[in-house]
């Protein structure tokens, strides 16, 4: 059978109008003889309302009890859309996280799929024309209902793409495709019609809000062909895909940019074998992710170290810090959350020089600080103040003339 996945963001399911124009699209798929898989989100603002009542009866949540609440909003939507489907005429039924099973393991709210039973689903697919699947939640091995981290439904929508060798993963939202940078922050902005998933990968971990990081890393796995396109209009959207040698050639795909960013300095720390595995690792073992790291030389046996980690982390790593300073020989702990992180993005810097230097070159001539730097084979990274922010996306989005895509 041929199978075709569908997601569709909270966006847009969030109302019955929006909801109709889901079924539209929907049905294009099935007229078309394919089998449909739609993974849906909750509807948009229920995740956040949820999260805002769980803090009325908790100020600190239980995790596993937190999953259980906001994985109802996804549940919600599938039951809806599929009523509407039914009346239609439409031969299908809602399936959710524990039901396939997507089964995860237990990081509650930042679960991983370890598993998908693609049997059972396609079993399911013999029988219904199209399923209606619930995004972001899976199931531990102790049957207990996870969650995958916020955009997690992106993540669902590819590894089902993935386990039932889906002929393409057609991610919904509410703009048209990727582009070369946030359209809603600059207006030169343009559309590409194909991204590599490594310049993807590149774009989701440093900002960009179209794809969840984990979903593209499975696409890339599984070469799973991705298509993120508008659920309100018909254009071609862009394909995220393998890279080819057109790619290459192209310098700068794109600018991503990120303000949920907070700088964590360490003074006076002790300069010896293993303080950055005794600094990294309790902050790793919670899950959280460090980004950007420089060490200061080192004079007279101590010497600085400042990282970049999730705003929304900030609080956590200091308690951990703090927790385990004796092993760790700091004097004192900075931090700064007026901090984000502006990067240039292109597979086309692996074999082109002088990225960096023009790129470090426009930002001077504008009169913007570089904090800190990091750099990959495709990804070039600087932290600056955040009310550079725009300023900067601006200035290098015009300095490697992406308007001109």
């Amino acid at each position: 059978m041929n199978i075709v996945v569908q997601k569709f963001g909270g966006t847009s399911v969030a109302n019955l109008d929006c909801m109709q124009k889901v079924l539209v699209n929907v049905r294009r798929e099935l007229d078309k003889s394919n089998k449909l898989v739609v993974v849906l989100s909750a509807q948009s603002g229920v995740t956040n309302r949820l999260l805002a009542l769980s803090k009325q009866y908790s100020p600190n949540p239980d995790q596993a009890e937190l999953d259980s609440l906001v994985s109802t909003g996804e549940q919600v939507s599938v039951a809806l859309f599929s009523m509407m489907c039914k009346d239609a005429g439409i031969k299908t039924r809602s399936v959710l996280g524990f039901q396939v099973p997507i089964v995860s393991n237990s990081n509650f709210t930042r679960a991983r799929i370890e598993s998908i039973d693609e049997k059972k689903m396609l079993a399911m697919l013999e029988e219904y024309d199209l399923l209606v699947v619930a995004g972001f939640q899976g199931v531990d091995e102790g049957g207990r209902i996870t969650t995958l981290g916020r955009g997690g439904s992106d993540t669902s929508a590819v590894a089902i793409a993935a386990a039932l060798k889906a002929e393409v993963c057609e991610i919904y939202t509410d703009v048209t495709g990727v582009f070369t940078t946030d359209p809603n922050l600059c207006s030169k902005a343009v559309k590409l019609d194909k991204i590599s998933y490594d310049e993807m990968l590149e774009m989701a971990s440093q900002g960009a809000k179209v794809l969840q990081i984990r979903s593209v890393e499975f696409a890339k796995k599984y070469n799973v062909a991705v298509h993120v396109r508008s659920t309100f209009c018909d254009e071609p959207g862009t394909m995220v895909t393998q890279e080819d040698k057109s790619m290459e050639n192209i310098l700068v795909s794109g600018i991503a940019y990120d303000k949920d960013q907070a700088r964590v300095t360490l003074t006076d720390v002790e300069d010896r074998p293993g303080i950055s595995a005794a600094i990294f690792s309790p902050i790793a073992e919670q899950g959280m992710l460090v980004d950007m790291i420089v060490q200061n030389p080192s004079k007279d046996g101590v010497t600085d170290i400042t990282f970049t980690i999730p705003r929304a982390d900030l609080k956590r790593t200091v308690q951990i810090l703090e927790q385990n300073k004796a092993n760790m020989g700091w004097k004192e702990i900075l931090h700064d959350i007026n901090v984000a992180k502006v990067s240039v993005i292109g597979v086309g810097m692996r074999n082109h020089s002088g990225v960096a230097a023009k790129a470090f070159q426009a930002l001077s001539d504008a009169n913007i600080n570089i904090m800190m730097i990091s750099t990959s084979e495709i990804k070039i990274t600087v932290l600056l103040e955040e009310k550079f922010v725009e300023l900067a996306v601006h200035t290098l989005h015009d300095t490697f003339h992406l308007d001109k895509r």
